[in-house]
């Protein structure tokens, strides 16, 4: 059993003004699509196995985080279109050098007045006590989700 100090889960909310629909769409069937809204932080994403928008998927993510080029490659555990959900278990890459697992669940709900809340869940193991919990990363996801909201609304 893992010790409790290892373990982790960091969350944050992220008001936009697209639909939960079309940012479920983005991380579900176009994750390859995501760069193109925020190339200063993903370069890419692409399918190594599976179908986009598939449970059992593995998609390989280039990005920068704390300005370095990172990469990831995580397995699409989850995936509720009703509820505009998608869960990624990262199974290699530079996260897996700091934790044991990292788990990346993301929903989209509708806000009250229109647009959506994204709500992210970072569950992590650190591989020891001497690891940070991943701060820097949360504030990167809700960056990237400013940026696709960006997007989505000037295609609208």
């Amino acid at each position: 059993m893992a010790s409790s100090a290892l373990t982790g889960k960091l969350e944050t909310d992220v008001e936009i003004k697209a639909s939960p629909e079309q940012f479920h769409d983005m991380f579900s069937n176009k994750p390859h699509h995501v760069h193109h809204t925020c190339n200063d932080k993903i370069q890419g994403c692409d399918l190594h196995e599976g179908d986009w928008g598939t449970v059992g998927s593995i998609v390989f993510w280039n990005y920068v985080h704390d300005g370095e080029a990172k990469v990831a490659k995580e397995l699409v555990e989850a995936i509720d279109p009703e509820n505009n959900s998608i869960t990624f278990r990262v199974i290699e890459g530079d996260l897996l050098k700091e934790y044991k697992s990292f788990v990346i669940h993301i929903q989209a709900s509708p806000k009250n007045g229109g647009g959506s809340i994204v709500h992210w869940t970072l569950e992590y193991e650190k591989l020891h006590d001497g690891i940070g919990h991943p701060e820097t990363l949360l504030q990167f996801v809700a960056d990237v989700s400013k940026d696709i909201d960006t997007h989505l609304i000037q295609d609208n």
